[in-house]
């Protein structure tokens, strides 16, 4: 039998269907209702994975595939589903590859600030995305902190003013907007041409050519190419300058064109807008209409042409689990395998999902894979890949890949999944503490195991949901990033467990600080017959700076509280952060010195310590001027002019702060910080002032001290 010899310089595996070089893995993310999970509709539909354009207002979408998401008309979950591309073949236009057929894996992430927690562990496997911003609005709030997400995780991206068709829409004001409030390098490579009723097509600005869709019933998939309208021939012309521009002062080979005098071909250009767009220093923007299927199919082209594929971008750093120190996992089929497990899913067809994105090696059918964390090994039973609303089982996964396994155990969001012999810690997806609660309980004594079993599913699915008991009445305690989050969760119970809760009312998650620095002492002696406890312990404690959390430090000298009893009093000292002195909320950003102490040779043991170092922290917060801090959000309110003064004076009664008013065409833009407490209700509310025709968004900003007008109420509901 002949043998046959594998080319390891070359990282892809014969068997594999489409190389690495032709794989895009992105996510199409924005402001809640900028459209993506339309733009992915219109993507699936083009590229032949489905043969009906669904429609979000019709509950008919693919991604969106939750009754709560077809009833509500919102993005809950984050959807993976699989395509191929093949672009089109044009002779006056140069593309980097000619009609070879590309693979697209598309995640299409929720908008809302409830649902963070998905777009941010999509974003940790992606190797790029489109950001879809609206036409009118611009960047939003939400754009902001999905942004600075994909700056976390170093993700390039492609911007695409959606809307362009919508009554008030400004291609130039969304591209500046980018610049001015996201510090985005953004410049056109696809100009919309018309706007609102007259939007006919796009301007390929490096091709110096025009792309007009037909309005007919082929929903936008026939189009011609042709030379670019007189009126739109300076823009052109200057936006091409632009970007040649752009390029001599970021991109080294096209500066030396420059300096050698030279010309800079089209080809020259693209690759150059490639190489600056993978390392993050430009920003390619194109506009149209995904609900008008203008625009959709050059974006695509645009994906392969400018995004990474898994080859483009740095191997993917871990560590060793042993020794700690930095391991690399190489893009290619023949390394050792290694993955991240990013999403956990009950599917009601096929059982518990884990969706897992593969960085290097390939995984099959039969084979085991180690899980550092747990240090427990699972076979693979079986392998799925999501094609829009199908699930294809699929006998072997490549480097590259996002796929899902079926039925494993001992697993949760973040792990890494590699083999035994070459084992490797992948860093995970970092997640927002949750800022509200509420107790839950079963309506009937039967349910109270089942919601048990449900909320536990729910909180291995979602990392920012948390499930609890209060100490001292003994309640069930979920907690999440806002009332729609919770209110989805129990639909869910609901709808997918068959558990009746009934909730109380939603409470803040208050934190505790202290202001200034401050010594305390913790002292427990017990002495009744026998032997006694003895611990004696010494602290000082600092605020520290916001958002570093709680930081100890051992400061002991000379053996006055002996070593082995170290470790019990950061114990304990951990323990009484918990609950703080103010209202019995957890500390948060405070900084503890461990300064001395006492012990006695028979009576001092763990246990002793651990209370004396709990006694001294509550004294030391006493003497510091502890403080209640509350969550305050960040809101838009997008109204009418004329209901701009009532939405104000509604957000000052609510303790709000009016940070910006912007006036945009049709609209104005009331920016303000606002108390979580105090927002409540508030969807009714707006609806009420605006007679329906405000809308508004937030989501978390900071934490800031609870007036001591309101610091009374607030205990008093405590208690």
């Amino acid at each position: 039998m002949a043998v046959v010899k594998i080319d390891t310089s070359n990282p892809n595996s014969p068997d594999r269907a489409f190389p690495l070089e032709r794989t895009r893995n992105i996510g199409i993310c924005a402001h809640i209702d900028a459209g993506k999970t339309t733009l992915t509709e219109r993507v699936l539909f083009y590229t032949g994975m489905i043969h009906k354009i669904g429609e979000v207002h019709e509950g008919t979408t693919v991604t969106d595939w939750m009754e709560q998401e077809r009833e509500r008309g919102i993005t809950i979950t984050s959807a993976a589903t699989t395509c191929s591309w093949k672009q089109r073949v044009e002779k006056d236009i140069v593309k980097l590859y000619q009609g070879i057929e590309q693979r697209v894996n598309i995640i299409d992430t929720p908008g809302h600030v409830d649902f963070t927690a998905e777009v941010e562990r999509s974003l940790r496997v992606l190797d790029g995305a489109i950001a879809v911003f609206c036409g009118v609005a611009g960047v939003q709030p939400q754009s902001e902190t999905v942004w600075r997400q994909a700056n976390k995780y170093g993700v390039p991206r492609i911007a695409f003013v959606n809307k362009m068709d919508r009554t008030g829409a400004n291609f130039d004001n969304a591209v500046n907007d980018m610049r001015v409030k996201l510090g985005a390098n953004a410049w056109p490579i696809l100009i919309p041409i018309g706007s609102e009723d007259n939007l006919r097509g796009q301007i390929d600005v490096v091709n110096q050519k025009a792309v007009f869709y037909d309005d007919d019933s082929s929903m936008g998939s026939t189009y011609r190419i042709d030379e670019i309208p007189e009126e739109c021939r300076e823009l052109a012309q200057s936006a091409y300058q632009d970007l040649v521009n752009q390029m001599m002062d970021l991109d080294e080979e096209v500066g030396n064109l420059f300096l050698e005098e030279k010309p800079v071909s089209k080809e020259e250009l693209k690759k150059a807008i490639r190489r600056q767009t993978i390392i993050n220093r430009f920003v390619p923007v194109a506009g149209g209409s995904a609900f008008k299927n203008k625009g959709v199919q050059y974006l695509v082209d645009a994906v392969v042409d400018y995004l990474p594929s898994p080859i483009d971008i740095e191997a993917a750093r871990g560590q060793d689990p042993d020794t700690g120190k930095e391991k690399l996992a190489e893009t290619s089929d023949h390394a050792p395998f290694c993955s991240l497990a990013f999403k956990l899913w009950s599917d009601p067809f096929v059982g518990k999902l884990v969706f897992f994105r593969v960085y290097s090696g390939k995984l099959s059918k039969g084979d085991t894979v180690y899980n550092p964390r747990t240090n427990k090994r699972e076979r693979i039973s079986r392998l799925i890949q999501i094609q829009a609303d199908k699930r294809q089982d699929i006998d072997t996964c490549y480097s590259g890949d996002i796929a899902a396994i079926v039925g494993i155990r001992n697993i949760t969001t973040g792990d890494t999944l590699c083999n035994e012999d070459h084992t490797i810690l992948l860093e995970p997806p970092s997640f927002p503490d949750p800022v509200i609660s509420m107790s839950i309980e079963p309506k009937t004594k039967a349910d109270q195991e089942k919601m048990g079993n449900a909320l536990q599913r729910l909180a291995e699915e979602d990392p920012t949901f948390c499930v609890f008991t209060n100490e001292d009445t003994g309640q069930t305690i979920i907690a999440g990033m806002g009332e729609l989050h919770l209110e989805i969760i129990r639909d869910r119970m609901l709808r997918e467990f068959k558990v009746d809760a009934a909730s109380g009312k939603p409470q803040i998650a208050y934190k505790e600080t202290t202001l200034m620095p401050a010594d305390g002492e913790g002292k427990l002696v017990k002495q009744s017959g026998g032997r006694g406890q003895y611990g004696h312990v010494v602290v000082k404690t600092a605020p520290n700076e916001r958002g570093k959390g709680i930081t100890i430090e051992n400061k002991v000298v000379g053996g006055a509280i002996p070593k082995e009893f170290i470790p019990a009093v950061i114990k304990g000292l951990n323990e009484a952060t918990l609950n703080g002195v103010v209202g019995g909320y957890p500390v948060i950003d405070l900084h503890v010195d461990i300064i001395d102490g006492s012990y006695h040779d028979v009576d001092s043991n763990e246990l002793a310590f651990k209370m004396a170092a709990i006694f001294a922290l509550k004294d030391a917060m006493k003497k510091a001027k502890a403080i209640l801090l509350e969550p305050i959000m960040k809101v838009e309110a997008i109204t009418p002019e004329e209901y701009q003064g009532d939405i104000m004076g509604d957000l000052n009664r609510r303790r709000g702060k009016i940070i910006s008013i912007e006036t945009k065409s049709i609209s104005t833009s009331v920016n303000a910080e606002v108390p979580l407490a105090e927002m409540f209700g508030y969807a009714t509310a707006i609806r009420s002032l605006s007679k329906g025709r405000a809308a508004y968004s937030m989501e978390p900003s900071h934490f800031e001290q609870v007036p001591a007008q309101v610091l009374a109420a607030v205990l008093d509901q405590k208690s």
